[in-house]
């Protein structure tokens, strides 16, 4: 198979998973084993609100850890997408949280009472 092909198939997968999980992590490391602080950040930040998310370890997947840069044009890790809308890393994620626009969105999407 060549690169576009699974490039397409790859993001096909990325896009399931999103589409499946109104939050969902992609970060280094998991919920119980977070391997980057910036990762260990939003961590932090989803389990003080205590909302449901889903996370993917990119280190165990090269496949998914390359092709997630060019699935969301985002350079680094971790990402956090908002029912299908990536919101940004860790400092973005950590600003909305003390501006209280993260709690906002999750509010008016439904995933915070």
């Amino acid at each position: 198979m060549n690169a576009v092909n699974n490039q397409t198939e790859l993001n096909k997968r990325i896009q399931s998973e999103i589409d499946a999980n109104p939050i969902m992590l992609y970060m280094k490391g998991d919920r119980t084993f977070p391997q980057c602080g910036f990762s260990a950040r939003v961590i932090d930040i989803l389990e003080k609100l205590a909302v449901p998310y889903e996370t993917h370890d990119i280190l165990s997947d090269p496949e998914l850890r390359f092709g997630m840069k060019n699935f969301s044009n985002w350079p680094t890790f971790p990402q956090l997408f908002v029912k299908g809308e990536l919101l940004g890393g860790s400092d973005i994620v950590y600003k909305m949280f003390e501006s209280g626009d993260l709690q906002k969105i999750l509010k008016e999407k439904n995933i915070l009472s």
